[in-house]
């Protein structure tokens, strides 16, 4: 009926719908509702209006129509400098964006960012419409990573690569969104500390890894950082080793789930899972490293536990795994009389594990009795943490301070008891 209100807002425009069909009047309605949402998809934009008038073609007849849209563009440079908190990770960061690059939609945009743990990074991409309907992207980038991992690991980790993708579809829609791509990138681990375990000093040194990837991804939650109803489920796959480099296949399955159970009382759940399948040989150049293994442990997943601190290690150095779940539920509710602050309360618990195995060359992939035994020991003896705490929102981030401690535990695992905070875009 708005939509109706306004195009037929003059007497004269509603003589004239109402001497055409009710057939012709849907389709110019249609039409105009596709084009609108054509203008405003592109992003090119920031308002968008329509109207329709008696054509003024001088060969118009009885019943043609104009439809006029009135535009605001966006501005076509964008620049912005902010200071960021998130995941445990504080940043300085500057960001600057081209609309309309060449005229057909294209954007380029470019990041640079200073930060506590990824001392520094750099991601410039070139991204544009590859369908007429706006609903498939490509794009092309590059990126810099130097990441300071001496907190859990004796060593830092400098990344360089460039990455082709095709985007097609929306989160939100009920097909959801898939991404399919090519990645190159050349790993180094090094800036060993005197303390670093032998381990790491074997992964240490430079490794290539030429892989590709899909990911789908679907959110329906009414809020990204604590939404009241709906899920999000997410999955990615990545096949390393085309042509060079470490040679892998790796899976993981992100799940999110929120419901009201009462007026002011929210439940939350969360599931994550991923595995970890070598394609080459041990201890050859294709065998995947340090980079390429899967870290569990902190205030975002498993909470009272620190960050990266589950699973397999060698001194106080935490290698990381091959295999890993986790798994968590929450209960928030409003604080007492304040219904609408922006800090909540709740109750949680979370339970986890991450594993390391070989995948032996004398049986079947996956019949092998190390893996067998390392999959009952991930979900047997899992290290499991319930707790309070607060939440405070701060879009996009969320801020928990937590009280809490580890109901069960491994003797390597490293846990934290009592106060805990975490700052981060997505929890378990």
């Amino acid at each position: 009926m708005g939509l109706w209100t306004t195009l037929c807002s003059t007497n004269t425009l509603a003589s004239l719908l109402f001497a055409l069909t009710a057939q012709k009047i849907l389709a110019v309605l249609r039409a105009t509702r596709d084009i609108g949402h054509y203008l405003v998809q592109s992003d090119l934009f920031q308002t968008v209006h329509a109207r329709l008038e008696p054509s003024a073609e001088p060969s118009a007849k009885l019943g043609d129509i104009d439809v006029i849209f009135t535009t605001r563009e966006r501005p076509r440079f964008f620049l912005k400098t902010s200071t960021e908190v998130g995941n445990s990770e504080g940043n300085a960061s500057a960001t600057s964006r081209i609309r309309n690059v060449f005229g057909g939609g294209e954007t380029f945009e470019a990041n640079v960012s200073f930060g506590t743990k990824t001392r520094r990074s750099f991601h410039a991409a070139l991204s544009a419409p590859l369908t007429r309907t706006l609903d498939t992207h490509g794009e092309i980038s590059v990126f810099a990573l130097d990441r300071d991992n001496t907190s859990y690991m004796s060593a830092t980790e400098i990344l360089r690569g460039a990455r082709a993708l095709i985007r097609h579809g929306a989160v939100g829609a009920r097909a959801g969104q898939h991404e399919f791509g090519y990645e190159a990138t050349l790993r180094h681990i090094g800036g060993l500390k005197p303390t670093a375990s032998l381990s790491v000093r074997t992964d240490a040194g430079t490794s290539i890894k030429s892989s590709l990837f899909h990911t789908w991804t679907r959110d329906t939650r009414d809020h990204p950082t604590l939404g009241t109803r709906g899920v999000r489920t997410q999955l990615r796959h990545e096949l390393a080793g085309l042509g060079t480099g470490v040679a892998f296949y790796k899976a993981e399955a992100d799940l999110h789930a929120s419901r009201v159970l009462h007026p002011g009382l929210l439940l939350s759940l969360g599931a994550r899972a991923g595995v970890l399948h070598p394609l080459g040989g041990e201890g050859t150049t294709s065998a995947p490293t340090l980079s390429d293994r899967f870290q569990l442990g902190g205030p975002t997943n498993i909470r009272m536990f620190r960050a990266n601190s589950l699973g397999p290690r060698d001194g106080a150095d935490s290698l990381g795994g091959d295999l890993f779940w986790a798994a968590g539920a929450g209960l928030i509710t409003h604080l007492p009389f304040k219904p609408h602050w922006p800090v909540k309360a709740h109750a949680f618990i979370n339970a986890g594990q991450l594993e390391s195995f070989r995948w032996r060359a004398d049986t079947a992939p996956g019949t092998g009795s190390t893996l067998r035994s390392s999959v009952v020991a991930a979900l047997t003896q899992p290290s499991v943490a319930a707790g309070v705490g607060l939440i405070y929102l701060f879009d996009p981030v969320r801020v928990e301070l937590n009280f809490g401690l580890p109901l069960a535990a491994r003797a390597s695992d490293g846990t934290r008891k009592g106060v805990q905070l975490g700052i981060g875009l997505e929890f378990l």
